[in-house]
């Protein structure tokens, strides 16, 4: 900005002075060529009155040099035998003194004046006055040179100006600039400092309020997770005392299971609440704090196939209840992505819940891990009634009978890796999503032969404890 804003001055200054500097010099020229020959018809015309009183060439040359013309000043006197040296013109001279007539005219090398004076035995004398080219310009050099330096300055003097009221806008937009970085980095106790014109001012005012309710409403919303959260043991502690009656039968251990998976999750997300505000990408986990940027000792590190197949072991028990075929296939190779396990485990858990929400019982099921170049795709698919509007469903709330968190967790977690989600029919007939995690660190030199296997899972009465 700074340099488009001296760049302007520099162009309008420029424009401004030269439109006075061209019309300025010539009239300076003008004026100098002017006063030259000015003041060689004045001496002209005062040396007549004295030539009309005697011809003495001696009384007219010191007449002359009274004058401070005596080199250029020429008498012709009509019977003056010898004749004077002249700059005139034959033709001019002679015109003079025929027709009595003054003439002032340029010639090649200066300017000549003839003024004609009628003798007393009316015989016309002509007075001569050469005035050289170099008396015409005599300090029109010096007054370009003037005026040019003028001109530059009045140029260096707009830019400098401009550069430093350009200099405050910058300085000012670049706080703004690296105020709204950090923000948008999670550090929400940056502020800044309005200053430069009003509408910076105005917007640095705006930034901080923005901020301030930001960092409100952040605060309002963990405080009512951790309310949620507290709420929800009431209905724990009878969900334990409804699995303590059921000791001894075959869904006590599955109940059980349940509860004290669903009671883990609750600590966490009350202890997440009352951790320090702070808001970043997916770090730890989907309810931690985010990992300190390059620090590779608490950056998180999950395998997507082993938490996908431990995840899927564990609705593999609803499916059976449903009826339901579920195909998984994994693949062997390494799929470490910069997630940790808890994210990953969400993202399985939202995708597979809701294919269990949104399909009726006996509908299939496939989830599948694929290992490529530099990431890893997680596909899910069933073979229900599809979603007819992709887009819209990856809009958090602007899905149709659906709140669009699942997916929603799917796209942020894909997002913080630097993947993406992308949702379309599959094999089955219903819905496909794939969620694509970018590879943790560089891409393994060498080529990779991929080795998976495809098998439905094994449906047990009796399911394992399930595990995060």
């Amino acid at each position: 900005m700074r340099r488009s804003l001296a760049g302007v001055a520099l162009a309008v200054t420029s424009m401004v002075a030269l439109s006075f500097l061209i019309p300025l010099a010539a009239l300076v020229m003008s004026l100098v060529k002017e006063q030259g020959v000015t003041a060689a018809e004045q001496q002209a015309a005062a040396l007549a009155p004295v030539l009309t009183l005697t011809t003495d060439p001696a009384a007219l040359r010191e007449s002359a040099a009274s004058l401070d013309a005596a080199e250029r000043l020429v008498v012709h006197l009509p019977y003056d035998g010898a004749p004077s040296p002249s700059r005139a013109p034959a033709a001019l001279l002679e015109r003079a003194q025929r027709g009595r007539e003054s003439i002032s005219q340029e010639i090649p090398d200066g300017w000549i004046c003839l003024q004609p004076v009628v003798l007393a035995d009316n015989r016309v004398a002509v007075i001569e006055n050469f005035v050289p080219e170099a008396e015409l310009t005599r300090g029109v050099t010096e007054s370009w040179v003037v005026m040019a330096f003028l001109a530059v300055g009045l140029i260096a003097g707009s830019v400098l100006v401009a550069d430093r009221l350009g200099a405050k806008v910058v300085r000012s937009s670049r706080r703004l600039a690296q105020a709204s970085h950090a923000l948008g980095r999670g550090d929400l106790e940056t502020r800044v400092e309005p200053m430069g014109p009003r509408e910076l001012r105005d917007a640095g005012v705006a930034f901080n309020a923005m901020a301030h309710r930001m960092t409100e409403l952040l605060a309002v919303e963990r405080e009512l997770v951790a309310d949620l959260s507290h709420r929800l043991r009431t209905p724990l502690t009878a969900l334990h005392l409804a699995s303590e009656r059921m000791a001894g039968t075959p869904e006590s251990a599955r109940v059980e299971a349940a509860v004290a998976q669903l009671e883990e999750e609750l600590r966490a997300i009350i202890a997440a609440a009352r951790t320090p505000l702070a808001v970043g990408p997916m770090g730890q986990g989907m309810l931690g704090t985010e990992a300190a940027p390059g620090s590779p000792a608490t950056a998180p590190r999950g395998e997507v196939a082993e938490v996908v197949g431990r995840r899927t072991a564990f609705w593999s028990v609803l499916a059976q209840q449903q009826d339901r075929c579920c195909a998984l296939d994994l693949t062997q190779e390494p799929t470490a992505v910069a997630l940790s396990d808890d994210d990953i485990a969400a993202v399985v858990d939202a995708l597979i819940g809701n294919v269990f929400r949104h399909t009726g019982p006996g509908t299939p099921l496939a989830v599948r891990v694929v290992r490529t170049a530099q990431a890893v795709e997680l596909v899910v698919e069933d073979g229900g009634p599809g979603i007819p509007e992709p887009d819209l469903a990856l809009s958090r709330g602007s899905s149709t009978g659906s709140t669009g968190l699942g997916l929603d967790i799917a796209h942020r977690a894909a997002g913080a890796t630097g993947g993406s989600v992308r949702i379309d029919t599959g094999p089955l007939g219903g819905a496909r999503i794939t969620v694509v995690f970018a590879l943790a660190g560089q891409p393994p030199s060498g080529r990779r032969q991929r080795i998976s296997r495809r098998r439905p899972l094994r449906l047990r009465r009796r399911p394992p404890r399930p595990s995060r």
